[in-house]
């Protein structure tokens, strides 16, 4: 196997890849930005690709959503949580006093500013494509700025002096990361799966969204995500990015994709399993079983064939 991932190595990316298995004798393959992990998938340099989707205090990751969404033939195949605990590392002998600037990732960055507001309240800021690669750009000795945030093990991969620990806004935030793979088999429903769809709005108009979400509400799916994000056609032109808990292959997920496909031109991104392993049991009335029962139901009204069956 074959695995790109948001690069350099040391990123919490990396980290979240490590946690499939084979993954530490697999080859793993550094991609500069998550459009390229996932086109590396597509060109079939790699057998699937790792990259970051939401973080539980900046929400979705834009470059995520809008890749995977705009792209064909990708499929999500399994999800994986990592804890985020920000350093602040710099070049040895550098003290606090001495940074005048900052680097590290968009999302990174927002995790910290409470704590770079109390304590370097004057350092610029410097965007990064990753937080190891801001990291990895200190280590080199020509970078622009003073210090990086970043993982405690990219600090210690690169030899780098921590001189602050756990500088997140939350000591509990958490990244949800995706591994997608090429179009193929969805795997088994395990009983405790989420879905992923990308649904675009096909005209603006009162209930357009209403329209969409009755299709979840009347069979009972619960949408534990949902985020708008532009198409790029327009302004007014989105897109929706949408988890729900279930799997496709469950009566009332088919339903609601079917339902959902004569109103908008749905995509299909996969059902794998959860990565905090939680079932969440359907209502009675909209279990497969209470499916079954109203179909063959239904089917009895007709014993003697259709109307306008011959």
């Amino acid at each position: 196997m074959r695995y790109a991932y948001l690069g350099p190595s040391g990123t919490f990316t990396e980290a979240a890849l490590l946690q499939v298995e084979g993954a530490r004798e697999a080859e793993r393959i550094p991609a500069a930005s998550v459009p390229a992990a996932l086109d590396a998938v597509r060109s079939g340099e790699a057998d699937a690709a790792m990259v970051p989707i939401e973080n539980s205090v900046e929400g979705g990751v834009s470059a995520t959503l809008d890749a995977i969404a705009r792209g064909r033939g990708l499929r999500i195949v399994a999800e994986h949580l990592v804890p985020i605990t920000f350093v602040l590392a710099v070049r040895p002998g550098t003290a606090l006093a001495d940074v005048r600037g900052l680097a590290t990732h968009g999302h990174a960055w927002a995790q910290v500013t409470e704590w770079v507001a109390a304590s370097l309240p004057d350092a610029s800021y410097f965007p990064a494509g990753s937080t190891a690669a801001a990291a990895v750009e200190l280590s080199a000795g020509e970078a622009p700025f003073e210090a990086a945030v970043c993982s405690p093990l990219v600090a210690e991969q690169l030899g780098l002096e921590v001189l602050a620990e756990n500088i997140g806004n939350v000591t509990d935030a958490v990244t949800r990361f995706i591994l997608v793979a090429r179009e193929g088999e969805v795997p088994e429903p395990t009983g405790a799966d989420k879905t992923t769809l990308v649904i675009p709005l096909p005209e603006d108009h009162p209930g357009a969204l209403m329209d969409i979400l009755d299709q979840f509400a009347t069979r009972g799916v619960n949408l534990n995500r949902i985020e708008s994000r532009p198409t790029g056609q327009g302004i007014g032109s989105y897109f929706f990015s949408i988890d729900v808990d279930g799997h496709v292959s469950e009566a009332r997920i088919g339903a609601a994709v079917r339902g959902l496909r004569r109103i908008t031109p749905v995509t299909f991104l996969g059902s794998y399993p959860r990565a905090d392993r939680v079932s969440v049991a359907p209502a009675a009335h909209t279990s497969d079983a209470a499916y079954r029962e109203a179909d063959e139901w239904f089917e009895s009204l007709f014993s003697a064939g259709e109307p306008g069956e011959d």
